[in-house]
């Protein structure tokens, strides 16, 4: 199998109220609760996942939601925009339900000419809908109000701010394998060939920009995509190799991971598809349960009654 990196597997975040954060991304933006389980250093804290039906890598967004959290700031050595990728002809119905949600979102615009609808989560997180140029035919997740003819389909890529786009653009192609597609002014687009969704990444360069501060409606870090754990340990020793600090293998029960922090300051993940999210909880169940590291499960009923209810 070819040693490469597919495309992003995950976008993790930092949100306030935990039902808050269910609400708005199940029931306005239509996306299907993956997982309900814990933060493995802060077992008082939820994990929640979303993404499509089975959890597909290019799809799937968590969130460490910490009740009360002051609001963060997005900014320089930050991920600092989500992409969803929408079918053409979706923005309408999208708008109308912004507006009847009460969410914060901009006009329609353009780039690499490709249309974009911005809009912000309850806690201010940054994302955004795109019309892709390339037909996106992964098969949506659909809810009684939002179908497929309308609803997410994944990822399309993520935006970096960066105060210096060249040793993170360095890391992208000689380690990622990705290619510089397009560049319009400050902002450049990378892509890679190995997949074709959830395959870009925007650095822009912004060299007086604030350093981001983390919190409510910031982005934690963005996972890229393997296939199995001997692609993992492949790229674990190409990162070594380039003089970057890389953890171990790390076991995140529904994927292997390795973290490091690219020259940037963005936080990296490298995981893998395997096993899945069907190891713990029969497909048609995902997410109705709480499940907790092994570690954990022992102290369950104290891990009950501090986690905050979400219904």
């Amino acid at each position: 199998m070819t040693n490469q990196i597919v495309g992003l597997h995950h976008i993790t975040a930092i949100a306030g109220s935990a039902k808050g954060n269910l609400d708005f991304y199940t029931k306005v933006l239509g996306l299907r609760l993956l997982k309900k389980t814990v933060n493995f250093d802060d077992p008082g804290t939820y994990h929640l996942y979303y993404g499509d039906e089975k959890g597909s890598a290019g799809t799937i967004l968590t969130f460490f939601p910490y009740e009360g959290a002051r609001r963060g700031s997005a900014g320089a050595g930050m991920a600092t925009n989500i992409a969803y990728s929408v079918p053409e002809g979706s923005f309408d119905f999208w708008i109308d339900r912004f507006q009847q949600h009460h969410v914060s979102f901009g006009k329609p615009s353009e780039k690499f000419g490709e249309a974009y609808l911005p809009f912000q989560d309850p806690d201010g997180l940054r994302l955004e809908l795109v019309v892709s140029k390339n037909p996106d035919t992964r098969k949506p997740w659909e809810t009684a109000e939002v179908k497929g003819e309308v609803a997410t389909r994944g990822f399309h890529g993520v935006t970096l701010t960066l105060r210096n786009v060249q040793p993170t653009a360095a890391v992208l192609t000689n380690i990622f394998g990705y290619t510089l597609l397009e560049q319009s002014g400050n902002r450049y687009r990378y892509s890679t060939n190995a997949i074709d969704t959830a395959n870009t990444i925007d650095l822009v360069e912004l060299p007086n920009e604030a350093r981001g501060i983390g919190g409510a409606g910031t982005n934690h870090h963005i996972a890229f995509r393997v296939k199995n754990e001997d692609i993992l340990m492949h790229f674990h020793d190409k990162v070594e190799r380039s003089g970057l600090s890389i953890t171990n293998k790390i076991d995140r029960n529904y994927f292997y991971s390795l973290y490091f922090r690219e020259p940037g300051g963005v936080l990296f993940e490298i995981a893998t598809d395997n096993p899945g999210f069907g190891i713990d909880e029969p497909w048609d169940k995902l997410g109705s349960g709480l499940l907790l590291p092994p570690q954990y499960e022992s102290r369950r009923a104290d891990i009950e009654a501090i986690l905050p209810k979400l219904s």
